[in-house]
C-alpha cells in the first residue's frame, strides 16, 4: 500500500531563478554594507576638518578613476568597431555593453560623490566609514564590470556593493545632521 503520489513541486521559472540569484547578491552586498557601517563607526575617532577633506579627496580620486576607466573602455571599443567608430550606437554589442557599464558607473559615481561628501562634511567620524565605502565601491565596480556579460545574477553583488554603501552614507549624514 502506498499513499497518494506526491506531486512534484514545479521548478522555479528562469526569471524566478535569476531573481533568486539577484536577491542573493543584494543580500550579500547589504550585509557587507552593514558590516562597513558597524566597523567604520567602531574604528572611527573624531577627525579634523583637514583630515576629513583629505579622505574626501581620496574618495573623489577613486570615483574619478572608475569613471575614467569606463569612459576609456567605451572609447577603446568604438575605436576598433567599424560600425561604432562614427558614434552610432546599436551596431556593436561590445560598445553597447560598454555604454551600459559606463551609464551605470556614472550613476553610481554621482550618487557616491554626493553621499560621501555629505557624510564627510556633516560628521567628524566619517573617515573610516568613507574609506570602507570607497573600498566597497571599487570591489563592486570590479565585480559588476567583470560579471556584466554573464547576466543580472553575476552583476548583482557588484551593483549592491556600489549602491548600498552610498545609501548608508546618505543615511549616516542625515543622522549626523539630526544629532548635531
Amino acid at each position: 500500500m502506498s499513499g497518494p503520489a506526491a506531486t512534484p513541486s514545479p521548478s522555479p521559472s528562469p526569471v524566478a531563478r535569476v531573481q533568486q540569484g539577484v536577491a542573493r547578491g543584494i543580500g550579500i552586498g547589504l550585509g557587507l554594507t552593514i558590516a562597513a557601517v558597524v566597523i567604520g563607526y567602531g574604528r572611527s575617532a573624531a577627525a579634523t576638518l583637514e583630515s576629513r577633506f583629505a579622505t574626501l579627496g581620496i574618495a573623489a580620486l577613486v570615483l574619478g578613476l572608475w569613471l575614467a576607466a569606463a569612459i576609456g573602455s567605451v572609447a577603446r571599443r568604438r575605436f576598433v568597431s567599424d560600425g561604432a567608430i562614427g558614434g552610432r550606437d546599436g551596431v556593436d554589442p561590445g560598445v553597447d555593453t560598454g555604454n551600459a557599464i559606463l551609464r551605470n558607473t556614472a550613476e553610481q559615481v554621482l550618487l557616491a560623490g554626493f553621499a560621501y561628501t555629505a557624510l564627510t562634511l556633516l560628521s567628524d567620524h566619517a573617515r573610516v566609514p568613507v574609506a570602507l565605502f570607497v573600498a566597497c565601491f571599487s570591489a563592486g565596480r570590479l565585480l559588476f564590470w567583470t560579471g556584466y556579460r554573464d547576466g543580472a545574477e553575476a552583476r548583482a553583488l557588484g551593483f549592491a556593493l556600489t549602491f548600498y554603501p552610498s545609501v548608508a552614507a546618505l543615511l549616516m549624514a542625515v543622522f549626523a545632521l539630526a544629532t548635531a
